[in-house]
């Protein structure tokens, strides 16, 4: 299983036990190439679309950034947006247009990355777990640029991040907690499907044991 394809199957039970029941109208923030929920979603019975400029062709899809989508963007019953939200110019003005699309408490449901805790310790953890460099991917480069750069680690991360121009999960939670009313928040494990032996079981118990830090982020709010 690619790692995208492990992502989605491991998240996939938390983003479906925050949903309200189908036949809802659910749009996908951010679905990437593979289509992200979406096909899980329809195949429950949802009335799904994914946005991304990078979405498949065809039904239920829309290749556009989701700041620039407005045909049938209204009286939507939930949003999912999964590790997207990180990566966008402007999050405030996303987040307050999700909240102009929904539903009166309608569903906003989000998992992200917290890469302002992506530690030193937890770098070098998730560093012995890679697999072949046949099949580099961004860890592998993180790792090589690290080590490229001569640099702390710390000192890399947050010249990569800003490069990349990166928001802290801490922001994110913040601007969201002002357009909506919290039900969840939680973090766990997020590098296991890029780690070719490692399961997800086994990066919660190093987290656990304060090895390494929980960097996924699981948030739900309904719309004020």
């Amino acid at each position: 299983m690619a790692p995208a394809e492990g992502w989605l199957t491991a998240v996939w039970p938390f983003v479906r036990g925050r949903l309200p029941d189908a036949p809802a109208r659910v749009v996908e923030i951010g679905c990437g190439p593979l289509g992200g929920f979406v096909p899980m979603l329809r195949s429950d019975g949802y009335e799904a679309v994914g946005i991304d400029p990078a979405a498949p062709a065809g039904e239920g899809y829309r290749r556009v950034a989701f700041e620039e989508a407005v045909e049938g963007l209204s009286d939507i019953d939930a949003v999912v947006a999964s590790a997207s939200l990180h990566h966008v110019a402007d999050p405030a003005a996303v987040i307050d247009r999700v909240g102009s699309i929904l539903v009166s408490a309608g569903t906003l449901v989000v998992v992200e990355w917290a890469w302002e805790l992506f530690d030193e310790p937890t770098s070098e953890w998730c560093f012995r777990r890679l697999g072949p460099d046949a099949r580099a991917g961004w860890l592998h480069r993180r790792r090589d640029e690290w080590t490229a750069s001569g640099e702390p680690w710390g000192t890399y991360l947050r010249d990569w991040a800003r490069a990349e121009r990166l928001h802290p999960a801490g922001l994110l939670v913040e601007l969201l907690d002002r357009s909506f009313e919290r039900e969840h928040l939680a973090y766990g494990p997020y590098f296991f499907s890029d780690l070719p032996d490692t399961t997800e079981r086994e990066e919660a118990e190093a987290i656990e044991a304060g090895h390494i830090r929980a960097t996924r982020v699981e948030y739900a709010g309904r719309r004020r």
